[in-house]
């Protein structure tokens, strides 16, 4: 069985390795370089990005985890999605750019305008202080809309979501990052 890591600096990792033993697979948490070697595919989880960006520094993560991305799956979702993006802004920050799609921080509103919704194709969405993809570069293929606006994509390896999946029930999305593996 093919092991999918979860960054563990910040943010709820421990719903995200839940919901990929519910999709069926293997999760162990990653709080350094070294738990790297050990996975097949790494979920960057939501939490805050600029506080994501400082504990990858801090741990001296940021360039190993880009170098794991061009070689291995991730998935990431709302501020993980911020960190695979190609550009972010609201305000601009560094990112890993191993996706060609740019996001906007926050774009859907404050903590007090997170909500629980159906996306268009009908599956649960929670978003909470959510980014918004702005631009989905011609290799992105669309998974999911919300408003019209592409909430989970993929591009080569990776995967981004906007909203949380590890929230829901049931996630395809888990269960999709797991057949990458």
């Amino acid at each position: 069985m093919k092991t999918a890591g979860v960054l563990a600096l910040q943010g709820d990792f421990e719903a995200h390795r839940k919901a990929v033993e519910r999709a069926g697979g293997r999760a162990v948490e990653i709080r350094g370089r070294a738990g790297l070697e050990r996975v097949d595919g790494l979920i960057l989880p939501g939490g805050e990005s600029t506080t994501m960006l400082r504990l990858l520094n801090l741990e001296q993560l940021f360039e190993p985890l880009r170098e794991f991305g061009l070689r291995k799956p991730i998935f990431g979702t709302c501020a993980g999605a911020i960190l695979l993006a190609r550009a972010v802004s609201n305000p601009v920050q560094a990112s890993l750019g191993l996706m060609d799609i740019d996001v906007e921080r926050n774009a859907y509103g404050r903590q007090v305008d997170s909500r629980v919704t159906r996306l268009e194709d009908g599956q649960e969405a929670v978003f909470i202080r959510a980014p918004i993809i702005r631009r989905a570069g011609d290799g992105v293929r669309v998974l999911a809309r919300y408003q019209g606006d592409p909430v989970w994509v993929e591009e080569g390896l990776h995967m981004a979501a906007t909203f949380h999946p590890e929230l829901s029930p049931v996630s395809d999305a888990h269960r999709l990052f797991l057949e990458r593996l």
